[in-house]
């Protein structure tokens, strides 16, 4: 499905923004483990961005309701995961750490997801 494709190259676009702007704009700004959290977002939300890319890619051959579910969750989780670890280690703001969980979930979800559709359908 082209929607996935496109979530993924602008979510692609997004972590190496950020990804840049963690290791140039943050340095000496935010502390060392505040960084590495950082770090942490833009690598999970580039994980989900290929997670995504290929979701999109397999629903162009296999159009299941189940991969639709799938790139849902990875954007979700992307959102919830990397977004609430973007904030929490620029605010240091507990509250959003106790969110990143749920982004967890909903990666671990995709992946089940996704791994019964293409069982199912390859």
């Amino acid at each position: 499905m082209k929607l996935f494709i496109l979530i993924g190259i602008v979510n692609g676009f997004i972590a190496v923004a950020l990804g840049a702007f963690g290791a140039h704009g943050l340095e000496g700004k935010v502390s060392e483990k505040a960084l590495k959290t950082w770090e942490k977002a833009v690598s999970y939300q580039m994980f989900h961005t290929v997670a995504l890319l290929v979701t999109g890619l397999l629903l162009a051959k296999f159009h299941s309701g189940g991969m639709v579910w799938a790139g849902w969750m990875f954007f979700i989780g992307i959102l919830l995961f990397s977004g609430s670890l973007y904030i929490y280690s620029t605010t240091a703001i507990k509250t959003f750490a106790m969110i990143t969980p749920l982004g967890g979930v909903a990666f671990l979800i995709g992946w089940v997801i996704l791994g019964t559709a293409v069982v199912k359908y390859l």
